[in-house]
């Protein structure tokens, strides 16, 4: 009988598609303003004088926040929720994982050959990943702890494969 475990769906499908876009255009829209209020308020003179090194301090600190501000999200976002909607099926002597567009992958059992817990986490939360292939040919794929019922899939993976699962 398979076992299907399932990404839980946190938050809607077009959010989950679209989310980038939104944050960069806050971010532009948040740098927009900046230049707006500069050019409106700011004195303009050719002359270096004490004004022009805030005035540039002020469209460094907003160019760094409307582009970091961004990134942070989308990398965070990404590392949390980037499997929602997920699923890994265990049938027979395949591992399906089926994302939530509809693109799968399949590792037949016994090509399995190491399921291990990346060493340094750099977005939360920690990957497990599944390597497979024998001879040339070599893939992977990996789960989060974010996976319902996590320390099942992985007994059962380790015991139908018979490879141990590696962690720090």
């Amino acid at each position: 009988m398979p076992e299907v475990f399932q990404y839980p769906m946190t938050y809607p499908a077009w959010w989950m598609d679209y989310y980038y876009i939104a944050t960069w255009c806050l971010g532009m829209l948040f740098l927009g303003t900046g230049w707006a209020l500069f050019f409106r308020y700011g004195k303009f003179s050719y002359g270096v004088d004490l004004g022009c090194f805030w005035k540039t301090a002020l469209l460094i600190i907003l160019t760094t926040i409307a582009l970091g501000g961004p990134n942070y999200y989308n990398t965070r976002f990404v590392g949390e929720h980037g499997q929602d909607g997920d699923s890994i099926k265990i049938a027979g002597e395949e591992l399906l994982y089926l994302d939530r567009k509809g693109n799968e992958k399949k590792f037949a059992l016994d090509d399995i050959t190491a399921v291990y817990q990346e060493p340094i986490t750099y977005n939360p939360p920690p990957k497990i990943f599944i390597v497979a292939g024998k001879g040339k040919v070599k893939d992977s794929l990996f789960v989060t702890r974010n996976l319902k019922g996590f320390e099942t899939f992985l007994v059962s993976l380790s015991t139908r494969t018979g490879v141990p699962v590696k962690r720090p």
